[in-house]
């Protein structure tokens, strides 16, 4: 006969692997690389950059690639009328958050919507956030005494350094209506 003793160990050791399961399928945030950029539905194809411990049954544990996430929807600066908007491109890195709730009824209608589904911290409900970036990428010239709006190899940009605008480029172009310089 099994005593007490001896099968309080394993139910702790179970709970504790089911505990770390369902600790493993809530998403909150991860780090992604774009893998195609879809202009017309501003969505991307992302592959989560970090690897999921999966436990099995028995115990043993091994490390996976998350699939690739599809139709995630960018997120730019926009208010007001205005959006920054950026060429996205494979391989560029990005802050995949995931929303509390199923957006989907939102997303593709907009307004304030009841839940499709009652599902919460889902890898189907990523925002792709892009500018983050890893130690390998980070930006060469970086300017610690102005705002830029630049390229990566800071060969262009457009600065603003206490009073004074920049525009630095090969081509400067200017399109339009009249061209105002009051001093």
């Amino acid at each position: 006969m099994i005593t007490l003793a001896e099968r309080a160990p394993n139910r702790r050791v179970n709970e504790e692997r089911k505990l770390r399961q369902q600790a493993i399928k809530m998403k909150v945030a991860a780090p992604g690389i774009v893998q195609a950029f879809d202009a017309k539905e501003q969505t991307v194809t992302v592959q989560l950059a970090i690897r999921e411990k999966r436990v099995h049954d028995d115990g043993r544990e091994e490390w996976v690639n998350i699939p690739p996430l599809v139709d995630v929807p960018v997120v730019f600066p926009r208010a007001g009328g205005y959006v920054l908007t950026f060429p996205v491109k494979a391989g560029d890195e990005c802050l995949v958050i995931f929303g509390d709730n199923c957006m989907d009824a939102w997303w593709q209608s907009g307004g304030i919507q009841n839940q499709i589904d009652c599902r919460r911290h889902d890898l189907s409900d990523g925002y792709a956030i892009l500018g983050p970036w890893s130690q390998p990428r980070t930006v060469k010239g970086y300017s610690t005494g102005s705002v830029q709006l630049r390229n990566e190899s800071g060969s262009a940009y457009v600065e603003i350094s206490g009073s004074s605008i920049n525009i630095v480029g090969s081509v400067i172009n200017i399109k339009g209506g009249k061209v105002n310089i009051n001093e």
